[in-house]
């Protein structure tokens, strides 16, 4: 039996949910809980926060990625030990997905439909400023807006006054929906952020320490951690997902895989190095703005983050760019996603990169971002051509003068589209995919960091 969970979520994007969750972990575990941290959808900056509070990894379950059916085994495994999960949701309760072909009515990939898989009760954070006594007709429609989804109680965030929270508390009283806290306005606690959301927790350094503990401090205070503890559900039954029966070892000796790490690279799935742990690889995390390529790398991973702020310094490691196009060169099996797209490029808005794809890379003046139903365009250390994955872009930087490599994807939005790059044992993409919903490429990239030199 896994530890029972509620479900953070909010009529809309920008209620507070990350300083509720993160305060919210953060105060159960100084209660005495051991608390699993997760997070809905694609999110890699939250997870950061969270785990922070938790003293331990934040997860994301979503089940675009890695499909529905695994949702309650990585929530399981993730969970063990625990007593007690917080699950942050995404956007707003019911927003997911938009399929104009899914019949189903909860939205795939929402933080209703997670809910829902876990059978968590959830807890509803509202922006107070500008509401009175017609909360209560949001709180109704949020209640029964779908029968799968139950709504266990508000919090009230960023409360004005004392007569403002009695005013919100019988609107509430007036639906028959508890309130579990009232939070006064803190504009102090407001976390830095930049072109795509929070700056990671790794980058914030102290002040993201200290963020969390004022965010602690702050929900230990208004929040009725009893009553959250009490209406903690959803104890979901099956198998854990485990990394070790999902893909046996394939490789022997150990090939040593180097992860990219520190500030530049932060966007990643803690299920990724337990993966390819389980496959037979050693991993290494290197931070590529300090740090040489670790003597007997056979396999690199260069995962999502944001080198376009870090461009100087990463340019600035001149022995590590010439040591990863040097490997690359040799059949060095490489996967790299986002942040290492760009790194691997000829140049990131001027600054010298490794040069291992034949493009240039600059910060553009839109934001991409969206799933995308994708097919493998080729054969490469990662994909077998004609494979078809679910991914997610997340981006604000863009390719130029790109050369003549064989692309790595194709999928359709308004028009057809071709993207990333596969040149020798090199895959290259700016989708991100999720490792638990696509074991079988991270068994045969590590078959090819196994053989890597041989």
């Amino acid at each position: 039996m896994s530890a029972p969970a509620v479900v953070i979520a909010a009529p809309a994007s920008g209620s507070g949910k990350t300083t509720l969750a993160t305060g919210l972990i953060g105060a159960l575990r100084r209660a005495g809980h051991q608390v699993a941290p997760f997070k809905v959808g694609p999110d890699y900056i939250d997870p950061g926060y969270h785990g922070l509070a938790a003293g331990r990894p934040g997860r994301n379950l979503d089940p675009v990625l890695v499909g529905e059916d695994r949702v309650v085994p990585l929530y399981r495994h993730g969970a063990h030990g625990c007593d007690i999960a917080v699950v942050e949701g995404v956007m707003g309760l019911f927003d997911g997905r938009i399929d104009e072909n899914r019949t189903e009515a909860v939205a795939e990939g929402s933080t209703a439909q997670v809910a829902s898989l876990l059978g968590a009760p959830v807890v509803l954070v509202v922006d107070a400023r500008g509401h009175s006594q017609s909360l209560a007709a949001l709180l109704h429609g949020f209640a029964t807006f779908d029968s799968s989804v139950r709504l266990g109680g508000v919090i009230l965030n960023r409360v004005g006054s004392e007569r403002h929270e009695q005013v919100l508390r019988a609107a509430c009283d007036r639906v028959g929906i508890p309130v579990l806290g009232a939070l006064p306005r803190m504009a102090e606690l407001e976390v830095p952020s930049r072109h795509l959301g929070l700056i990671p927790a790794v980058e914030h350094g102290a002040a993201a320490t200290a963020a969390v503990d004022a965010m602690t401090e702050l929900v230990a205070a208004h929040v009725d951690l009893r009553a959250i503890v009490d209406l903690a559900g959803g104890s979901v039954q099956g198998p854990a997902w485990d990394p070790v029966v999902e893909l046996a070892a394939v490789a022997d000796g150990a090939p040593l895989v180097a992860m990219a790490g520190g500030p530049a690279f932060t966007f990643g799935y803690a299920e990724h190095r337990e993966l390819l742990i389980a496959a037979g690889a050693q991993v290494v995390v290197f931070d590529p703005l300090t740090d040489e390529l670790p003597d007997g790398t056979a396999g690199l991973v260069l995962p999502g983050g944001f080198p376009e702020e870090h461009a100087g310094a990463l340019s600035a490691n001149e022995k590590l760019r010439k040591a990863v196009a040097d490997g690359a060169a040799h059949n060095l099996p490489v996967h790299a996603e986002c942040a290492g797209l760009l790194y691997l490029t000829r140049s990131l808005d001027g600054h010298p990169m490794a040069g291992v794809i034949d493009a240039d890379a600059e910060f553009g003046p839109r934001l991409t971002l969206g799933y995308r139903d994708a097919v493998a365009l080729h054969d490469s250390t990662l994909w077998r051509a004609g494979t078809r994955v679910r991914g997610h872009e997340f981006h604000r930087t863009r390719l130029t003068r790109t050369g003549p490599e064989s692309a790595a994807w194709g999928w359709r939005t308004t028009t057809s589209v071709t993207e990333g790059a596969v040149v020798r044992q090199v895959h290259a993409s700016y989708l991100h995919t999720h490792p638990a919903g696509n074991p079988d490429a991270i068994a045969r990239f590590v078959d090819a960091a196994s053989r890597f030199g041989h």
